[in-house]
């Protein structure tokens, strides 16, 4: 099915770089956030996406040490 939608251009692009960070198309990602949304995401849906999570995003804190603390700095 198709659809159409009614989004600003700015967030269309700003969407546009993350999907192509992930590696997925705009569409794509749509339809991911839809079947999250609609529950019907399975087991090999989330792996894959925190695969792709894992390699845009390497988690390397360069040696900093953190404790629980630093996770609510900032915080109310």
């Amino acid at each position: 099915m198709n659809i159409t939608l009614s989004v600003d251009a700015q967030l269309v692009e700003r969407a546009r770089q993350v999907a192509k960070q992930q590696g997925i198309s705009l569409n794509e990602m749509v339809r991911n956030y839809l079947q999250t949304v609609a529950g019907e995401v399975n087991g090999d849906d989330v792996v894959r996406e925190l695969e792709l999570l894992w390699e845009s995003h390497a988690g390397h804190s360069g040696g900093k040490r953190f404790d629980r603390s630093d996770a609510y700095e900032g915080r109310l």
